[in-house]
């Protein structure tokens, strides 16, 4: 049985897979998915999986080089923006390296998660609750 924090097998596939700039979306529970990107829908019920779980889980095994973001979610959820941006931080100090963070608008964003290697949907009911995650490399 595999040891490190995060056990789903489809997600820890889809990151072994990953090369430098690939793109990996974590999403609430209403974000269209679209159709030609793998889904992993680990949604159970409302809040479960949460977007914070399921984010922190991911980048324990994950290099992460950038992130993107709506532009509309510091407004419209600000305290799970806050939590977001606090955990980024915390990781690129751990880790010794910048990680940037852009904003596009809903609209943009929901295209730009064509460009994804897979879309991991939660049970997060939080609006605007989505991230992209950009990967980067250990060296």
């Amino acid at each position: 049985m595999k040891k490190a924090t995060l056990i789903n097998s489809e997600v820890s596939y889809t990151l072994a897979k990953m090369g430098h700039f690939d793109a990996l979306t974590i999403c609430d529970a209403g974000l269209p998915i679209p159709q030609h990107v793998q889904r992993i829908d680990l949604a159970l019920s409302e809040g479960v999986p949460s977007f914070m779980d399921t984010l922190k889980a991911v980048v324990s095994e994950m290099e992460v080089e950038s992130v993107e973001l709506a532009k509309e979610f510091p407004n419209v959820s600000p305290e799970l923006h806050s939590k977001v941006t606090t955990f980024f931080s915390i990781i690129a100090e751990q880790r010794n390296k910048e990680i940037s963070i852009s904003y596009v608008s809903h609209e943009e964003y929901k295209v730009n998660t064509q460009n994804s290697v897979a879309v991991i949907r939660t049970g997060e009911f939080t609006p605007y609750a989505n991230i992209t995650l950009k990967s980067g490399v250990v060296f």
